[in-house]
Formats: C-alpha cells, structure tokens, sequence
C-alpha cells in the first residue's frame, strides 16, 4: 500500500481565479479557466487542484429552466422524496446526491431562472480536466462542488458532485493512529473536505467560482479516477434510508392548532401512506373524505353533535358532564381541515357461519386502523398535527346521510388536521413489560 499519500499535507495555499466571464450556453469551461489563467500571475502548476462551483458548468451545459417550471424541474431530477415539509423537499438525484430541491437552485443565476446539477458531473469534470491538458499541458485535478445541507447541523456547506483526477477519499482502515490502536471504519471524504476549503475563498457573493487549492499534489492522479460516485452511499449501507426509528412517535394527539391553512397536497399524501397499510386478501379498504368547505365542515359537525348529544343523554349523562364532553370534542370545530376515513368491506369473503363472518369484518377493521395510523403519521412527518376523534362511528346513518356518502362506505373517526399552535409535551416513558405476556 502506498501510503504517502495518507500522511498529509503541512501547508497548503487555496486562492480564487479571478477574470471568468459570466457563464453562458454553450461555453467551453476549460476554455475560459486556461484565458483565466494565461492572465494570472501565479499560472496552474501540475498537481494543483481547481474547485470549480457546479452552477457554472450547469450554465455551460445548458441545465437551466424558467423559475415558474421550478415544481416540475425538482419532479425531473428528483429518483426518491427522502422528506418533505411544507414547501421543503429533501430528494435523492439520479445522481444518488440527497439534497434539498434535488439540486434546484435559483441562487447565481439570473432573475427568473433555476439551474438543475450537471447531468454527469464527473463526466463533465473529466472533460474539463482534459481541456486543460490540452491547452496548458499540465496535470490537474477538477473537483465540482456544489453546496448541501447537513442532518442534526445548521448550515450549509460544499461538497464534492463531481471528481476527476483527485483521490474522492482516504481509507484508513487497517492502519494505526499514533497510539497503536487499529482503524476500522476511518474513511476520509478527502475530495468533500477540499471543496469545502474551496468555498471558503470562492465565496457565495464574490463572483469567483473557482478556486485553485496548491500543496495537495499527493492527491492529484494521473487518470480520471473513479469520481463522485465512490463517495455515495449504498442503499443497502444506509441506515437512515427509511427515516429514524423515532418516526411513528412524531405522531402526537393534537387538540390546539394555528390559523394557518393546511396543503390539501400534504393530506393527499398522507391518504398514499395509508395505503401502504397491510390489506386483507390483497383488499383495499380505506376511502377518505376530504372536507374542505368550511361550510360542510360546520353542517356535518352540527348533526353529529346533535345525535350524539341526544344518545348521551338519553344514556342519562348529566349536563355538566355533556357539556365537557362537547368541549373535548371542540378539536373538531377548531381544526382548519377534517378528513374522515372510511371503511369499505363489499370485498370481504362471505362464510357459513356468523363466527367466521365477524372474524372477516375485524380483519378490515384491522386493516382499516393500520391504515389511519399510517395516515397520522405522514401528517405527522410533514410537520402537521392530527387528532383522531371517533364520535362518527357512534351516528354512521347521519354522516352518510349529510357527506352523501357512497353504499358501502363506514365512517371510521374524524381526523382533525392543522399546523400545531405550540409544541405537544414530551412524552411519558413506558415500560415494555406493560404491554408484554411472555410465554
């Protein structure tokens, strides 16, 4: 093993090459570096290494779209929605790069216009350290840097998105810190670090979006090498793929929520997540009704008190307890959206006997629950809060009746939905053994 290239290096000089032209269509990057260059007093030597700002290599390339087409841009480039709140979409590129708005950018471009990621970064730094070959006949390596967000830290920083002829990273695995003590998952993002160190001279605002970093040649490589796509992480390594273990416990009973208005397109995801659900018989039975009009929210809410009232106190529910009971239940009156899952069981199998039938009928109820909890926790995921309520289950013929709802169709609860007025206590620790028969 060569390990010279694992020792370091004791100084190292990053300056910005100034005298780039803006950007347009069609233009040879590694063109307008070396014009850049031939005019610089210190030149590029072999070894050095050119962080080069992607946005640039974007514009040459001709990645770039109308502002009002920014939707559809992010839906273009985007392979899998890793999470998403409100308007924030964190998204895996084709690239396998998870980045907000999958790379999407309206930032050092002109007004009106969003920039999307080089088709084939690597590619196009290979091109771009090629070009420099043949018109300096020197040896360089190009890194394509482009900026990220980072989980569990505030603030942006640049990454590597492109790579040639720079060593993407240092596996120190085998080796032995200073202390004898063995590596073993030590694994260096050489090439993100030095596109972070480029940043810091290229600037956001400056207008210079390369950087030329000299004292790093023990880096450098006499081919284009493997690229950025040696730094992506394979699915099957990824721990966080699906989201953290604490998922199903950002769903939290909500009873006070703000004014804000909710998505509709949020809600509409959420019904896709219920549907993940385990199905009986490969059956489907969740339906959602999506009330929208705040007009049918109060006429629907109105009859369901109205019946309820009336079954609790013919139940002989004094009045004091009735009207803290329909305070409890003034969620409803003050969520600024309210679903209502239904239950659809015309596919369920028809037995013999009336034991098996029921057995039927719980497994879709089953089912139905898994669905609404899935439903609960999407909201949850997307930063909404949603309170379950199951007053409609009580008075079935009425809210068929007012929702003009399908034959077939079982209200199931009301969901309350809306952005959270204050953020829910935490919750009570239990104990695993609570909810445990070991045999």
């Amino acid at each position: 093993m060569n390990t010279s290239i694992y020792a370091g290096s004791r100084s190292m000089e990053i300056t910005a090459l100034s005298g780039l032209p803006e950007v347009r269509p069609g233009d040879d990057i590694a063109e307008l570096i070396a014009e850049a260059v031939r005019s610089h007093s210190s030149g590029l030597r072999d070894g050095d290494i050119l962080v080069v700002t992607s946005k640039i290599v974007s514009k040459a390339e001709g990645q770039v779209r109308a502002d009002e087409s920014r939707d559809a841009t992010i839906l273009e480039e985007t392979a899998r929605v890793v999470s998403r709140r409100g308007e924030v979409v964190i998204a895996q590129t084709h690239h396998g790069f998870v980045m907000a708005a999958a790379g999407v950018d309206a930032s050092n471009t002109e007004r009106g216009t969003v920039l999307m990621l080089p088709r084939d970064p690597d590619a196009s730094a290979a091109r771009i350290r090629k070009g420099l070959q043949d018109r300096l006949g020197i040896n360089v390596g190009v890194i394509l840097s482009d900026t990220f967000g980072r989980p569990w830290r505030i603030g942006q920083m640049d990454l590597a998105v492109g790579i040639a002829g720079v060593c993407p990273a240092l596996d120190y695995k085998g080796m032995h810190d200073s202390y004898g003590n063995p590596l073993h998952v030590t694994h260096i993002a050489l090439s993100d670090e030095i596109a972070a160190a480029g940043d810091l001279v290229k600037g956001k605002l400056a207008g210079t979006p390369i950087a030329v970093v000299r004292g790093l040649a023990q880096y450098t490589l006499n081919c284009d090498g493997r690229g950025a796509t040696e730094l992506v992480r394979a699915s099957a390594e990824d721990m966080f793929r699906y989201g953290s273990r604490d998922v199903v416990f950002a769903r939290r009973t909500i009873r006070s929520f703000s004014s804000e208005p909710v998505d509709s397109r949020v809600v509409e995801r959420a019904v896709i997540a219920a549907t993940a659900a385990p199905a009986p018989h490969h059956r489907l039975p969740w339906r959602f009704v999506l009330l929208e009009s705040a007009q049918r929210r109060c006429a629907f809410l109105d009859s369901i008190d109205e019946v309820v009232s009336s079954n609790l106190c013919s139940d002989g529910m004094s009045e004091v307890s009735l009207a803290e009971h329909i305070q409890r239940d003034d969620v409803l009156r003050n969520a600024p959206y309210l679903v209502v899952p239904c239950m659809v069981v015309e596919d369920a199998h028809a037995y013999r006997d009336e034991q098996r039938n029921a057995a039927e009928r719980e497994v879709f109820v089953m089912s139905m629950g898994a669905g609404v909890q899935n439903f609960l926790v999407q909201l949850a995921v997307e930063g909404l809060g949603s309170a379950w309520v199951s007053s409609t289950m009580f008075c079935t013929d009425t809210v068929r009746e007012v929702l003009d709802l399908p034959p077939g169709w079982e209200p199931m609860g009301t969901v309350a939905i809306g952005h959270p007025a204050k953020k829910p206590d935490e919750r009570e620790p239990l104990q695993t053994d609570d909810f445990i028969l070991r045999r």
